[in-house]
């Protein structure tokens, strides 16, 4: 019988209803012996002889791939792919997807966890607390009546914006084809990146990790914020240059920081960012209605490819796959 290894950290060692999913389609469901976050050399002992994988953040380079004749799709556990080498996966044959519905929700409520952290304090307060200490630090940033610049308004973007609509906020957004029916059914603003920058309270990332976004946020366009506004960033930790957000938190030029995403994941205990700013640990995904819709999504996703059936909606990263994938199907 195939077998399908589930390799994404929250579901390392538990079953639910995606491994009902795989296991009607005739699949095995496995799980490698070590923690999740393999090496490559991991990864490869680990999907010998596996037909799949349900993948969270482990790397797929063109090495790991060619090691693995067996496999024959890569279903993320999400929707970012950036640790897989999309052009070797179609080269070889590999569709690779995503799964685009099942967690832009989830991510819009931790947006507004972290505005409303940073903005309130919240830490800083439950730590006092929880020490016997009652300060109150001052005025705290309101939402209502502020500007939040969504920064792409795809699903998870568009979902913020909803959001943000229900607590009073202006809302201003960069996109290259908007959904014109949902711009103005929220009065979203669609503005260039430096606009945006530049009139925003809050502003949140939500836009893919491609060569051109990484560092987008440097200190340039950290310069071009308001003085005492908020970033947010559950998207990916290469869309902003690190140390430039240290010095813009340091020098009070922003007023706080909420973050999701780092580039180094776990960062090491001595950086500044810790300190400086809100920090969660990439779980914005991660509430348990997401984490089920995104594993039986990834599941169906697999059961389909490894029967025959081509997928030909938003959940396939590389549809050009396709005529290597019936080569190597035969």
């Amino acid at each position: 019988m195939s077998s399908v290894l589930v390799t994404t950290e929250p579901w390392h060692n538990r079953h639910g209803k995606y491994t009902q999913v795989l296991q009607a389609a005739g699949l095995e469901v496995a799980f490698p012996p070590q923690a999740p976050l393999m090496t490559e050399e991991e990864v490869i002992r680990a999907m010998q002889g596996q037909v799949a994988s349900i993948a969270g953040s482990e790397p797929y380079t063109a090495r790991v791939l060619e090691a693995l004749p067996d496999l024959r799709v890569i279903a993320r556990h999400g929707v970012g792919y950036d640790r897989i080498d999309i052009p070797a996966a179609t080269r070889l044959g590999i569709p690779v997807t995503i799964t685009p519905d099942g967690n832009y929700g989830a991510v819009a409520e931790h947006v507004f966890a972290l505005m409303l952290a940073v903005a309130r304090k919240i830490v800083t307060t439950a730590v006092d607390c929880r020490a016997g200490k009652w300060v109150r630090h001052g005025a705290y940033i309101p939402l209502r009546g502020r500007a939040l610049g969504v920064v792409g308004l795809g699903r998870i973007g568009r979902s913020v914006a909803q959001r943000a609509h229900a607590f009073g906020m202006q809302v201003l957004a960069t996109e290259l084809y908007p959904d014109a029916e949902f711009v103005r059914t929220y009065n979203v603003q669609v503005v260039d990146l430096p606009t945006l920058l530049e009139q925003s309270d809050f502003v949140t990332l939500h836009t893919p990790m491609l060569p051109e976004t990484t560092g987008l946020i440097n200190a340039q366009t950290l310069a071009t914020m308001k003085r005492g506004s908020v970033l947010i960033n559950t998207a990916r930790g290469g869309l902003v240059n690190e140390q430039d957000l240290v010095e813009a938190l340091r020098s009070g030029h922003l007023a706080g920081a909420g973050l999701d995403v780092l580039s180094v994941e776990p960062p090491p205990p001595d950086h500044p960012l810790l300190e400086l700013a809100v920090v969660s640990p990439h779980v914005a995904a991660m509430d348990a209605q997401a984490l089920e819709d995104m594993s039986v999504a990834a599941a169906e996703s697999i059961v389909e490819l490894t029967a025959g059936r081509f997928l030909c909606d938003a959940s396939l990263v590389n549809p050009v796959v396709e005529t290597a994938w019936k080569i190597r199907a035969r």
